[in-house]
């Protein structure tokens, strides 16, 4: 195990332990969480998601980030994700089971706010669930694609999130194959 390797489990147990360790601090993070949710995301995400890109770096690499990766930029980029995935989750969350109810499934809303499990709740769900990932997840791949390419192409600095970004370019430089291959 390289020293980097124990670096990046004590910076996972760091952000996890105290909350396990304290009752009182994880009460006071589910009550945050549920009064100011896309503040919420917007960190969770933004460490989360950015440690879990590291991860994947180190994996493929060997390394947990290179000259271009941007640590603060990609934690900022998924800050904002998270939250447009937040925002999707409520949209879809809630409008599915209302398209469903108009196409004829009674009581769809109800049934999947209603406790326990019942069929009719995990076709609801399941409804969500493929409506998001056909039309949501689609872009917000293409655009997380895009933004890693922002930050690679201006040297993993904060610059990238005040630069525009050249759509167009960096659209046309996506590696399409390992998008969706």
């Amino acid at each position: 195990m390289k020293r980097t390797d124990l670096l990046f489990a004590l910076a996972i147990l760091a952000i996890f332990l105290p909350f396990v360790l304290s009752p009182t601090l994880y009460e006071w993070y589910k009550s945050f969480n549920a009064s100011h949710g896309m503040v919420m995301r917007f960190l969770k995400f933004g460490i989360l998601s950015t440690m879990g890109e590291m991860l994947g770096c180190r994996i493929s690499t060997g390394q947990y980030m290179n000259a271009t990766f941007g640590v603060l930029p990609r934690m900022i980029v998924w800050g904002v994700l998270g939250m447009g995935i937040n925002m999707a989750m409520i949209i879809f969350s809630k409008g599915t089971p209302l398209f469903l109810e108009y196409m004829g499934m009674h009581n769809a809303v109800q049934s999947f706010v209603a406790e326990g499990f019942t069929m009719d709740k995990f076709w609801v769900a399941l409804s969500v669930s493929v409506a998001m990932n056909t039309i949501f997840a689609p872009v917000f791949m293409t655009l997380h694609k895009i933004t890693d390419a922002h930050i690679a192409a201006n040297g993993g600095s904060l610059k990238a999130l005040v630069t525009p970004i050249p759509m167009a370019e960096r659209f046309a430089s996506l590696n399409w194959q390992a998008q969706w291959g």
